[in-house]
Order: structure tokens, then C-alpha cells, then sequence
């Protein structure tokens, strides 16, 4: 029986998979026209299943030999004498997984190689009359990167003689990592460990500007997350809506492989494969609240870099907008990390899951720096046999606002105040919940958060006070909002930082074109 993996690599017969024939035809591509080309994409992104899977797509005409740098220790990089014998064992040991003859993966075999000058000849010979594609992976997983830049500053060399009869070499690499070439050089520059002797300056600024733009999309479309539900639906005849699932999906994870493998897994083995929306709803609940690698990394990150932490607060907390230009190096270390996109020239968090888990770190590193009271019991009255109850949690939160805060903090509100009500809302929902934030409205006049909470919705606005024009366009705003959710009860809340109000604060149900919004101003 096949199951959900979202460990290590995926292999067709032992767990479903996404059918993603369409992108390997786009590689396929490269490969024909002798393209060498870089899969640079963050932590589970399904680099390595996608490697093992392209020799499957390739004619006969085709040798195709996968080797990993993983697990190779730092002596292999040490020196040439010793990456030479460890770069050809690796391939020897790969080709005996092939269809080729004994005879050719003895000519590999050469122990007498011990440098470049010998290494790229022995490529010559071995390449003469053979189409050898060559895809190394986790590229990036070395702490002495210099030997390696030598190494594919010979393969550009062997590339561009190649280009015109002047030398035989592989007809296609592939190289598979979270950090591209130029990436390695920063990472380097970070993290101190090759500092380039001035003989090989040439070697560490372009080693790879060969390499042709790996422009294939991997995230998953509602279609392709699709195939993998009806493959597992043909083994098990659940009676879900594929269509209606791969979408919602979609929706939490922007195709993210991992993160869509994850949901499935957890509806099979810890769900009682409930294929529902609230199911989708439940397992994204469990994701969020566990430990695992991928988000380890993203933590990890925005804990060692102070410009990328300062990126994600503006974007999430402020409400400010960045235009997604390549060339800005927080900008690139974001996407490289996968925790943004471009969405039509703006940078936005890449999806759902990563929101709500960025905006639960920033919750939990600043509530150390917010006034706040103990709501234990506050939890109780709020939440009661299973149910929330938005109006209550609302009004506590209007109270504590005004107990804990006075004139002198309202600089700090103005900026912080949504993370301060976002702090409040997180120990209610906590296990049991989860919110996001519609991208779509976030920025500094505006948010729409949106809780779930068991099989209920809750649609809240966060706004601050403008004016009673904006005021009345908000109605309008979460209103339009409610049409889309197909909603008949909504949540304004409304911080107005003006010094001549009345600093009580105004609770109140309204009608609005037959809608029911809670009106809360404080």
C-alpha cells in the first residue's frame, strides 16, 4: 500500500506522488539543446525526487548519473588530490545502477587522477563518443567551497571549448541546491569559510555564467496536486471532492511539495482521512504547531539575519509593500529561502502555512517587549464548550487595551498595535485554531484576518482611524470581504489614536445592507 512521504525521497510505487510530467518535459528541453543548468529552490522543494525521476523521461541516448555531496565530510574538498578520487568513485558507483557495460564504467575507474588538468582529460575520453548527463545534488552542502568553484570553473572551461570542437565533455550538468553559484559566494563571504587566494579571483566571481535560467515552475497547480489525490483515491474510495480538496489545498500552501504532502499526510494518519475542507482546515492546524526541518530553517533564518527579520516584520506587522527587484540582496536571500514570491512585482510571503508561522514567531519573540496581563480565565469565558465566542474575546481585548495602554504608547500602537491584538487573539485559538491574513488587504490602513476555529469562521478588520470617510469605506471593504466568504457576520475593529476622543471604548452590533457587523472602537 502506498502511502504519503514527506521524508527523503518519493518513489512511484511506494508513495503518491504528484504527476509532474509537464515539468520534466522543461527540463527534458535543456537537456536536448546541452544546456547546464542550476535547480536552486529552498529546503523540500522536491529537488531530489525530481533528479531521480528525470532519467525516467530521457531517451536511451542518454547516460544519466546522479551524485550527491551530501555526507562527503570536509576532507573531500580539502584539495584536488583528494576531491578527484571521491568525484570519480561517485560517478563509478552510480553507473553501475545503469545500463551501461562493465567495460566503460572500468575505463571511470582511473585511480590516478589527482588533479583537474588529469580529471579534465579523463572527462575527454569518457565523454568522446557518449551523451553523459550529469546532475549533482545538495551542492551547497560543503563548509569548504573553494575546491568546488575549481571544479566547475573546469566544467565551464570543458563547456565553452566544447562550443567550438575543441573539446569533449558532458553533454548536460545539472547542479541541485538551495543556493545558486552566486548565492554560494555570499554564503561563503557570511559564513567565513573560503577566502579565494589571489590566483583564483577569476575562478570566484564567475564560475558558472554558462548556466541557462532554470525558469520551470516546482510548486504544485490545484491540477497536479489533483493527480496525486486521484491516484490515492483510486486505492482507497474516500468519495472526495478532488477538484474542491486540491484546491484548498492550493490555498494554504501555494504549492509548496512539501507542505502540500504534509496536509495529505496528516487527513490519511492522523485524521481518519477525513477529505473534507474542515479537514484540510484540521491539518493544517496540526503543521503549524509542529516541529519540523523546513520550518527549523525558517526560524534559524530570520533569527541570524537582522535585515531579513526587519523585511518580514515590515511586510506582515506595518503592513508595508516591497517591490520584488532581483538584485536586492534581502529581496533574493528571501526568495532563495522560499519564504517569498513575486506576485505581480510585489514581494508577498509565498503562502498560508508560512504566514501563519512567521506571524507566531514575531508574536512570541515580541511579547516580551508588550505590556500584557495573564487571560487564563478570560480563555474560559471566551471559549466554552468547544465554541468561540468573537464579540466577548473582542470586547476583553477593547478592555485590556485600555487597562494596559495610555497616551505615551501611542507611537508604539500606531505601529505595533495589530501585533498587539494578534498576540491577545493567539492563546484563545492556541491547538484548537488558526488565522491568516488576507495579502490582498494588508497594509498600513488596513488588515483582514480570518480565524478558524472548529467549523467556524471568523472575518475581522483591522483598521486605524482616518477619518469617517474611510470609516464608512471599511464597512464596505469587510463587507465586500463577507460577500466573498459568503459571510453574514463580521468584526470591525477600529484603533483610533485621535487625543480628543473619549477613551472608552465602543462596542456595538450594526446593520449594514442586511449584514451584521460587531463595531468595536478603541
Amino acid at each position: 500500500m502506498r502511502k504519503f512521504n514527506v521524508t527523503g525521497v518519493c518513489v512511484p510505487n511506494k508513495n503518491y506522488m504528484v504527476d509532474i510530467g509537464e515539468k520534466l518535459k522543461k527540463i527534458k528541453d535543456l537537456i536536448d539543446r546541452e544546456c547546464y543548468f542550476t535547480i536552486n529552490r529552498a529546503r523540500q522543494y522536491g529537488k531530489t525526487t525530481t533528479l531521480n525521476m528525470i532519467p525516467k523521461t530521457l531517451s536511451n541516448d542518454y547516460i544519466c548519473v546522479k551524485i550527491s555531496f551530501e555526507g562527503l565530510g570536509d576532507e573531500s574538498f580539502a584539495s584536488q588530490e583528494l576531491f578527484c578520487p571521491t568525484f570519480i568513485d561517485q560517478i563509478v558507483r552510480a553507473l553501475h545502477f545503469t545500463s551501461i557495460s562493465k567495460e566503460y564504467i572500468e575505463k571511470w575507474n582511473d585511480g590516478n587522477i589527482t588533479n583537474f588538468k588529469l580529471l579534465s582529460r579523463h572527462i575527454t575520453e569518457m565523454c568522446k563518443d557518449k551523451k553523459f548527463v550529469l546532475m549533482i545534488d545538495e551542492v551547497d552542502r560543503t563548509s569548504n567551497n573553494g575546491i568546488f568553484l575549481q571544479f566547475i570553473s573546469m566544467l565551464r572551461t570543458k563547456f565553452l571549448d566544447r562550443q567550438v570542437n575543441m573539446d569533449y565533455t558532458f553533454h548536460s550538468v545539472i547542479l541541485a541546491g538551495v543556493y545558486d553559484i552566486k548565492n554560494i559566494k555570499l554564503k561563503m563571504i557570511n559564513e567565513g569559510s573560503y577566502t579565494p587566494a589571489p590566483t583564483e579571483g577569476k575562478i570566484y566571481n564567475s564560475p558558472w555564467n554558462i548556466a541557462v535560467d532554470f525558469d520551470v515552475d516546482m510548486s504544485f497547480n490545484p491540477y497536479e496536486i489533483s493527480t496525486m489525490l486521484k491516484e490515492y483515491e483510486i486505492d482507497n474510495n474516500t468519495g472526495m471532492d478532488i477538484a474542491e480538496i486540491s484546491k484548498e489545498i492550493y490555498n494554504y500552501t501555494a504549492g509548496y511539495p512539501f507542505l502540500v504532502s504534509r496536509i495529505c499526510q496528516c487527513i490519511d494518519e492522523k485524521l481518519d482521512r477525513d477529505w473534507t475542507l474542515p479537514g484540510v482546515q484540521k491539518a493544517v492546524n496540526i503543521i503549524i504547531y509542529e516541529k519540523n526541518t523546513l520550518f527549523d530553517d525558517i526560524y534559524k533564518n530570520l533569527t541570524n539575519n537582522e535585515e531579513l527579520y526587519q523585511l518580514l516584520y515590515n511586510m506582515l506587522i506595518l503592513g508595508e509593500s516591497y517591490t520584488f527587484k532581483i538584485g536586492n540582496p534581502v529581496i533574493d536571500l528571501a526568495h532563495m529561502f522560499g519564504i517569498i514570491k513575486n506576485k505581480n512585482g510585489i514581494a508577498e510571503v509565498s503562502n498560508r502555512i508560512f504566514e501563519i508561522i512567521i506571524y507566531d514567531y514575531f508574536i512570541s519573540i515580541d511579547q516580551t517587549n508588550i505590556k500584557t496581563r495573564k487571560i487564563k480565565g478570560v480563555i474560559s469565558e471566551v471559549v466554552k464548550n468547544g465554541k468561540f465566542d468573537m464579540e466577548l474575546c473582542l470586547r476583553k481585548f477593547a478592555d485590556h487595551y485600555i487597562e494596559m495602554f495610555t497616551e505615551k504608547d501611542i507611537k508604539f500602537l500606531e505601529r505595533h498595535g495589530r501585533l498587539l491584538f494578534l498576540s491577545y487573539l493567539r492563546p484563545f485559538i492556541n491547538g484548537e485554531g488558526h488565522y491568516h491574513i488576507e495579502s490582498e488587504t494588508r497594509n498600513q490602513r488596513r488588515m483582514d484576518i480570518v480565524v478558524d476555529y472548529g467549523n467556524a469562521q471568523f472575518i475581522i478588520e483591522l483598521k486605524v482611524w482616518r477619518g469617517e470617510k474611510y470609516n464608512q469605506e471599511a464597512y464596505e471593504q469587510l463587507l465586500n470581504y463577507m460577500a466573498i466568504k459568503k459571510a453574514d457576520t463580521g468584526y470591525l475593529l477600529t484603533f483610533d489614536f485621535r487625543k480628543d476622543i473619549n477613551k472608552h471604548p465602543k462596542a456595538e452590533w450594526v446593520e449594514f445592507d442586511g449584514k451584521r457587523i460587531f463595531d468595536v472602537i478603541i
